[in-house]
């Protein structure tokens, strides 16, 4: 054979073998541009950003955290100043969320296992002083137990920092409650525990998966059932003048998001993105991590990764796995 044939048939081996060696390199990171995990303002979504970037930090990926409201990102994630939300919840973010995807700004990266439900909830005790609870009929009638200095003569509906139609369903269930709203998410939680040792009655905005029922026994009020009109056409249910006369998705998705040009940006860590996927259980673990235990967000993403790294490690693609650094 000659020497011309040789170098033919090598030439011929490094063409069919090449696209097989390189698809077996790691494929991570294919940008060194940091990716913005976004951080709101509630306890479990700080937690499971900062998960969401170690995982992505052990893959070799820049990370970075951006501060947003629920209201603000999604004006971030549209300009790609921000490039995951790993939280969207359906009883609060199913509009904007759907309006962004619509005009093509974000992309839906998929759905936790976890089932949401976002609504008014009391404490148990209350239902000794309330008979009929947790029916909102029975709430309606007892709207004077909830009296309070900041509400008086009516009722008190106690809500979040976040921007909820409260007061249009106070309105159209013609419901003797105001409602009024803390600064900060946690602040629910220190009026929870005043009321729960005192025994008041209480009612205010809660959520699951939370850590908050695991403490203190209670239920959510049962609305109507929740409908897509309830939100756009008045002549929908008990009263045709106003919306919202309806509570909230009661087997409400937990989905997460992302800036329109992850996919081509960071293919790999969009991959990942799209196989994170946290169950109740996991999430109230999270927030009682910090709620509870007092550990801060950061420590208790590290106990967590530290703790769980067969199942974080399955998230990250085999094509994508390179050698992963150490969680601190």
């Amino acid at each position: 054979m000659t020497l011309s044939c040789h170098k033919w048939i090598a030439a011929l081996l490094i063409l069919i073998f090449a696209p097989l060696t390189s698809a077996n390199k790691p494929a991570a990171p294919e940008s060194d541009k940091p990716i913005q995990v976004l951080l709101n303002d509630w306890t479990s979504q700080l937690v499971l950003a900062r998960v969401t970037g170690q995982v992505l930090q052990s893959m070799g990926y820049n990370v970075g955290y951006v501060n947003k409201t629920s209201n603000a990102q999604w004006g971030s994630l549209k300009l790609g100043l921000s490039h995951i939300q790993v939280e969207v919840w359906e009883g609060t973010m199913s509009k904007m969320f759907q309006r962004m995807i619509d005009a093509g700004a974000i992309v839906d990266a998929g759905t936790h296992d976890a089932i949401t439900r976002e609504e008014w909830w009391y404490p148990l005790y209350v239902e000794e002083l309330c008979p009929g609870l947790p029916d909102w009929q029975a709430l309606k009638k007892c709207s004077d137990l909830f009296v309070d200095p900041r509400t008086a003569p009516q009722g008190m509906y106690l809500g979040g920092p976040w921007e909820k139609p409260d007061a249009a369903r106070i309105r159209a269930l013609g419901m003797d409650f105001k409602a009024i709203t803390v600064e900060q998410g946690d602040d629910l939680w220190v009026e929870l525990k005043r009321a729960a040792i005192e025994q008041r009655p209480i009612v205010l905005f809660n959520w699951t998966p939370n850590w908050v029922e695991a403490k203190y026994p209670g239920r959510f009020i049962e609305f109507p059932d929740y409908h897509p009109d309830c939100e756009t056409k008045p002549s929908w249910g008990t009263n045709p003048r106003f919306l919202h006369d309806c509570g909230n998705p009661k087997q409400g998705w937990l989905k997460k998001a992302a800036w329109k040009g992850m996919p081509d940006t960071w293919p790999c860590a969009y991959e990942t993105l799209q196989n994170i996927n946290f169950s109740n259980a996991m999430i109230a673990e999270l927030a009682s991590m910090v709620d509870v235990d007092g550990l801060s967000y950061e420590a208790a993403s590290d106990k967590w990764m530290a703790d769980n790294q067969t199942i974080w490690s399955q998230w990250i693609p085999s094509h994508c796995q390179v050698e992963q650094q150490r969680i601190q």
